[in-house]
């Protein structure tokens, strides 16, 4: 799927790839596009570290895991998860095992603009979409063509389309795909030059 991505004119490496655990995924845009970081999906890890867990237990740790991606800031972060593990891990060593797996691949979002963590923390946005093809799809029993399928599928993405909404700070995205770096979802403002200093350091 990513190659044809690539063959389709995707030539330059995205920025950010966001996904569930799944390895297969990973495998490959590590291959395809190894420049692309890489963000786990807070919803997906929080699933997984919730079905470890008795239910007695799931509220309070479900409230430790909210405090870690809503931190303000990448410490403030890393402070709650050592918190949780802490909290929680002798008892549960089998969902903080699942937490901790993926520990810098879940605070990526912090080295992008603020506006732009509540779409890039999970994968949802994304997968409304297909959930909108696949309820459609799933109820076509009749054999079709490849071709009969993508068109319905095509038609079916082109009906979500409508509601789509623009990504919060978009005009922010050039900063991004130009490399501006981002500290804690602040823009990193760059020092100006002393033009004195300068000429006698090379002088």
């Amino acid at each position: 799927m990513l190659e044809g991505v690539r063959h389709r004119g995707l030539t330059a490496a995205p920025k950010l790839a966001i996904g569930d655990g799944a390895l297969g995924f990973w495998k490959a845009i590590s291959k395809v596009y190894p420049q692309t970081r890489h963000q786990r999906c807070w919803v997906h890890k929080t699933a997984n570290v919730l079905n470890k867990l008795p239910k007695s237990v799931q509220p309070k740790v479900k409230e430790a895991l909210h405090d870690i991606w809503m931190a303000e800031t990448r410490d403030h972060a890393y402070k709650a998860f050592d918190s949780t593990v802490k909290r929680f891990g002798d008892k549960y060593p089998g969902a903080m095992n699942c937490l901790i797996k993926d520990k810098e691949q879940m605070l990526a979002f912090y080295d992008y603009p603020a506006v732009h963590w509540q779409h890039i923390r999970t994968s949802n946005p994304i997968e409304s979409t297909f959930a909108t093809v696949r309820l459609r799809t799933v109820k076509t029993r009749n054999a079709v063509s490849r071709t009969t399928i993508l068109s319905m599928v095509f038609k079916l993405t082109q009906s979500a389309e409508k509601r789509w909404q623009k990504i919060r700070g978009f005009k922010l995205l050039a900063d991004v795909i130009d490399g501006v770096e981002f500290i804690n979802g602040e823009k990193k403002e760059i020092e100006p030059v002393d033009s004195e200093n300068r000429m006698s350091a090379y002088s």
